[in-house]
């Protein structure tokens, strides 16, 4: 496993060791141990949540307020994503920067998303399953969210207005600007 810290300060990249032969492929997900020996972050996952979407569906920007706030291990099992995460802790140097990444079913890289952060993803291939694991239980009274085309926020999601599914509810969430994160 090779992990690499992104510019936000504690979201990692991981790349998992992955043995391929002429029968498929092997690699470990997700171990605890391995996870925080590379990392130095010790997390207990209590909620796995997957998702299977069409090309141009974009999800997000969803974040967990509070006692509800949320560290997520992102990866794809089929198909292909633009990931992104941005920085809402407001004592953060980096608050309101963001990092996108292609994760998919080739390379099997996951990002490690920590508590603070907003989260997204725009669907790349079509019917791409989309995986993440949670270190806390979701709480509905304790969503929110940030629109995904946000000006201040200046997100590439590589994807052309026509061709972007979105649903009725992330088109109506408010600006960066707006957002109580408390």
């Amino acid at each position: 496993m090779i992990v690499e810290e992104t510019y936000l300060k504690g979201c990692f990249v991981i790349y998992p060791q992955v043995f391929e032969d002429e029968r498929g492929y092997f690699f470990e997900s997700f171990n605890k141990r391995t996870f925080e020996k590379h990392t130095g972050i010790t997390t207990n996952f209590v909620q796995d949540n997957q998702s299977k979407s069409l090309k141009g569906v974009l999800r997000g920007l969803h974040f967990q307020k509070g006692e509800f706030a949320q560290a997520k291990l992102v990866s794809v099992i089929k198909g292909k994503v633009l990931d992104v995460c941005v920085d809402i802790r407001k004592q953060s140097p980096t608050f309101g920067k963001h990092v996108s990444i292609i994760l998919d079913d080739k390379d099997h890289k996951q990002l490690y998303i920590p508590k603070g952060f907003a989260h997204g993803f725009a669907v790349l291939e079509n019917d791409t399953i989309f995986s993440y694991k949670c270190d806390n239980f979701y709480n509905k009274a304790s969503e929110g969210g940030i629109i995904f085309n946000d000006k201040d926020l200046n997100i590439d999601w590589n994807l052309s207005a026509e061709e972007s599914i979105i649903s009725e509810k992330d088109l109506k969430l408010p600006l960066f600007k707006h957002v109580t994160f408390d």
